[in-house]
């Protein structure tokens, strides 16, 4: 059944018993060979953790692992699983708890890792199908067509955690770059540690997840003009300049880990953040920092310009 090695699921949860159980039956349906679901529970008070012991006692294709988590929020939440070096496996998925996956998920994923180089870090991620609260399908997440690079992640993260599967080199280097240092968000950080040590990442056009909008998402889909002009009004509140200084200080704490490259891409960040005037502008073009479609770019630029970064 698809992948011939082991598969770690690292699943989040807080209060997500309204839709965690057609998560799991999606995770249990997944074509794939050996699945150990490890669970990190920020301290639910609905019926989540009884729904997480009903299936720990029905689950039969691998471990079923449920974790006290930090309490801290959803990013110190996922951080407790990527840094728990109990968790082995040959490949690792990161899982929200409102979600459904295509059955082929995994195997798609791991399909694409087995073909490259065993000891290269490598991180698969794709789009998402976006659906309402009832699963009624609302439009596929934005179709980005640029590379993947340390360059892109520096300003911009492409992809849900929820679709991410990476090998157990990835694994090993953000594990390492997440005990020095929180973030600002899982697939934030895990795009850029990966580019970062020149580790590769796969971008599939495809969605294969089933991302859910309803009132308690952490972080809603941006493909709706009123997800855009509540990013626009973040941007104008500092949010975004807020992100680059935390970026910018968790990466400098993994400096050592970075490429030659990667670290001089991130100093000419650190002085658009921190320049005055065109000499923004100008460590701006030097760092060669791109989002992906030309109005991002364009927003990128502006925000240099006028100091929000």
């Amino acid at each position: 059944m698809g992948s011939s090695g082991s598969i770690a699921i690292l699943l989040a949860t807080r209060n997500g018993a309204a839709f965690l159980d057609e998560q799991l039956v999606s995770l249990a349906a997944q074509k794939a060979g050996v699945i150990d679901v490890w669970v990190s529970d920020d301290g639910s008070t609905d019926d989540t953790l009884a729904i997480l012991a009903a299936w720990k006692e029905r689950w039969r294709r691998g471990r079923f692992e449920v974790l006290k988590g930090p309490e801290k929020g959803f990013s110190e939440n996922f951080r407790s699983l990527v840094t728990n070096r109990a968790i082995e496996a040959d490949y690792y998925a990161f899982c929200d708890q409102d979600d459904i996956w295509d059955d082929d998920k995994l195997e798609k994923a791991t399909g694409w890792i087995e073909a490259q180089a065993k000891d290269m870090p490598l991180l698969y991620c794709s789009r998402t199908m976006n659906v309402s609260q009832s699963g009624v399908p609302l439009g596929p997440s934005p179709l980005f067509a640029r590379r993947p690079s340390f360059r892109n992640a520096l300003v911009q993260s492409i992809a849900g955690g929820n679709t991410m599967v990476m090998n157990r080199r990835a694994r090993s280097v953000l594990a390492e770059a997440s005990e020095r240092t929180g973030f600002v968000s899982h697939d934030w950080w895990a795009y850029q540690i990966v580019t970062g040590v020149g580790g590769v990442v796969k971008y599939c056009p495809e969605p294969s997840v089933r991302y859910r909008q309803h009132d308690g998402n952490q972080v809603g889909a941006n493909t709706s003009w009123r997800a855009r002009h509540v990013r626009l009004k973040m941007l104008l509140r500092g949010q975004f300049s807020e992100w680059t200084a935390a970026n910018l200080t968790s990466l400098g704490l993994c400096r050592d880990m970075l490429t030659p490259d990667a670290r001089a891409a991130l100093d000419l960040l650190a002085k658009v953040h921190g320049g005055k005037g065109l000499s923004r502008l100008y460590a701006l073009k030097r760092s060669g920092a791109y989002r992906q479609t030309l109005v991002g770019n364009i927003m990128l630029w502006v925000a240099a310009a006028a100091g929000w970064m």
